[in-house]
Parts: C-alpha cells; sequence; structure tokens
C-alpha cells in the first residue's frame, strides 16, 4: 500500500491534485481519506457557539482515530469512516466503508503537521496557492456548500484562517517531498508528482515479488 499525504491551506486546490492522481490511476485503485471527516463532535454545545469554533487548529480534529483507521487499512482491514456535516458542525451517524487500496491518499490541512500521521506517509505532498486566490475560492465554496455569507466567511478567514495558516498549515510545508505551485498552471509539477508515484508503485509491485 503506497500512501500519499496532500496538504495545503484552504482553498489552495488540494481537491484538484487528488483528483488528478486518481484519473491517472486504474479504476478502483484509490481510496481516500479526508481530514475534514475526523472533526470532532461537538453536538454538546449550542449551534451558534459551534459555528465559532476554530476548524484549522490541530486540536479540532481526532488524529488518534484517522491514524489508527489508516494502520487498520494497511493492515489490510476494512474502516468506518467517519462523516462530518458542516452546516450543524456535527459528527454524522452515517459512516463511509472503505477497503484497503494499492494507494490511500490522505489530505487536509493540517495532514503534514502531525507527526504520527506524516510517519505514515510514503509521499508527502503541499500545495501552495496565491492567499487572495484562495480566499476567493473559499468564499465560492462556502457560501455554496456550507451556507455561509460572504461577509461571514471573510471575517472568519481574517480571523482565523489566515493566522492558523501562518501558525500550522504554511510550516508544514518543509515536510514535504514535493511542493505543487498552484498559480498560472499546475500541469509540470503534478506530471512530476505523477511520475515520482508510478515509480513508487512500481518499486513496490517490484519488491513483492
Amino acid at each position: 500500500m503506497l500512501i500519499i499525504g496532500i496538504a495545503g491551506g484552504t482553498g489552495s486546490g488540494k481537491t484538484t491534485v487528488v483528483k488528478r492522481i486518481i484519473d491517472s490511476l486504474q479504476s478502483g485503485e484509490v481510496a481516500v481519506l479526508s481530514q475534514d471527516s475526523y472533526y470532532k463532535d461537538r453536538s454538546d454545545i449550542p449551534l451558534e457557539e459551534r459555528k465559532q469554533l476554530n476548524f484549522d487548529h490541530p486540536d479540532s480534529i481526532e488524529f488518534d482515530l484517522l491514524v489508527h483507521q489508516l494502520q487498520e487499512l494497511k493492515k489490510g482491514h476494512s474502516i468506518e469512516q467517519p462523516t462530518y456535516s458542516y452546516i450543524t458542525c456535527t459528527r454524522q451517524k452515517e459512516t463511509v466503508h472503505v477497503e484497503p487500496h494499492s494507494v490511500v491518499i490522505v489530505e487536509g490541512i493540517l495532514v503534514l503537521q502531525n507527526p504520527a500521521l506524516r510517519k505514515m506517509m510514503d509521499i508527502k505532498i503541499f500545495v501552495e496557492a496565491d492567499d487572495d486566490d484562495r480566499l476567493s475560492r473559499v468564499i465560492r465554496r462556502d457560501v455554496v456548500e456550507r451556507g455561509r455569507t460572504a461577509i461571514d466567511v471573510i471575517d472568519r478567514y481574517a480571523r482565523t484562517l489566515k493566522p492558523m495558516h501562518r501558525q500550522f498549515i504554511e510550516p508544514s510545508k518543509k515536510h514535504a517531498d514535493i511542493i505543487v505551485p498552484n498559480y498560472d498552471s499546475v500541469d509540470v509539477a503534478i506530471n512530476i508528482m505523477l511520475t515520482v508515484i508510478e515509480k513508487k508503485l512500481s518499486n513496490e509491485c517490484s519488491a513483492r515479488f
């Protein structure tokens, strides 16, 4: 099993990179574990308080569960990945059944910040983008998908996202094996990344025989 970690700031383009990896490999070869699925359940506090929680701090993530489930997949066991609602800011009753795959992608803003998780990764990737571009993507996403107003998103960006990015996310870039600069064109960087992944997969296959 090849474990790939993909980090980067909110709105940096991690989803695009994940999709390019999936599209480049054989169908059914990749499983994706999203850090967002492992937010701690805070249904014990009122909704308005939940909406003010700092989702960009490492303490907001149940990393122990994510690491445990990744270990189970590596052992060849299936898992029930949790789900999380940004509308209610709570963990849902529903889970997603995940079987072991040849490639497992672990993606999220803080996945390279956690030492235990980082230690399990065979390839570590950081996607970087201009701050203004990230903000515009976050506004579009949060208004459409998470029921927030543009003013709410901009306020949260200034109050939480930007300082957390500087404190936790940007420094984790030093752990990356590959940095994908998501500016005008990412094709060259992504092609290099895909070449590295294919070589790692080839080496793993050779090691089995």
